[in-house]
């Protein structure tokens, strides 16, 4: 699965931005959403109003990944607005297993989001509330980062708590994704891949996403 980072995409045409990358079937698989509240994380970009008008604008599930503090208080709102996978950071979240509850009760999906040097293992047992497993492959905070491949460990790792039937989530990466790091990505287990300058700086963003897929898809697990 790929993921478009609307980060990247230009803020001023984000409707038109989004139609660019295509969707399911025929482009982008999810559109990743990065909400930042310059508390959590240094930046600040969109919130719940932006997110609702998105969802009017576009029939591609939206991937809202929540960079703030208090997600516990504000994120069953983007569940309710429509978000198809509302997504937390562990780091963040006072109490994760009533988040995830409360975000399936509002109707949508719910992920959980570790920073790079968040460790994995203390939070294997919280993963079994959880929809998605958001790796974060740069600090969250800003697009166009360097890969950061100390981050594969983890991926693999959960990986194989997946594959032995230990979680049941799916396992996504964020952070640097491009046609150099894609292959290590999907060789270490990742499901879903959020890029972001690698798909919006391209002249033609639809036939980007699917060279990332088909790059994915050749290297990832048989």
């Amino acid at each position: 699965m790929i993921a478009p980072s609307i980060l990247s995409a230009d803020f001023a045409r984000l409707s038109e931005e989004m139609a660019a990358v295509g969707g399911p079937g025929q482009g982008a698989d999810w559109l990743h959403v990065d909400v930042m509240d310059a508390h959590f994380v240094p930046n600040l970009t969109l919130g719940l109003p932006v997110v609702e008008s998105l969802l009017h604008s576009t029939d591609t599930p939206l991937d809202c990944h929540l960079m703030i503090d208090d997600p516990d208080r504000w994120a069953p709102g983007y569940a309710e607005a429509g978000a198809h996978n509302v997504t937390v950071h562990v780091e963040a979240a006072e109490d994760p297993v009533a988040l995830a509850k409360n975000l399936h009760a509002a109707g949508s999906n719910a992920g959980l989001s570790i920073k790079p040097n968040t460790p994995l293992d203390p939070y294997t047992e919280l993963l079994r509330h959880y929809d998605t497993l958001l790796i974060m492959s740069v600090e969250p905070g800003f697009g166009g980062q360097k890969f950061i491949t100390d981050v594969l460990d983890k991926v693999r790792s959960a990986r194989r708590m997946v594959d032995t039937g230990h979680l049941n989530l799916l396992v996504e990466i964020d952070g640097g994704i491009n046609t150099d790091t894609i292959e290590q990505a999907a060789e270490a287990g990742v499901d879903c891949f959020v890029a972001g300058s690698a798909v919006y700086g391209a002249e033609d963003p639809t036939g980007a996403v699917e060279r990332l897929r088909s790059q994915a898809a050749a290297h990832g697990p048989r």
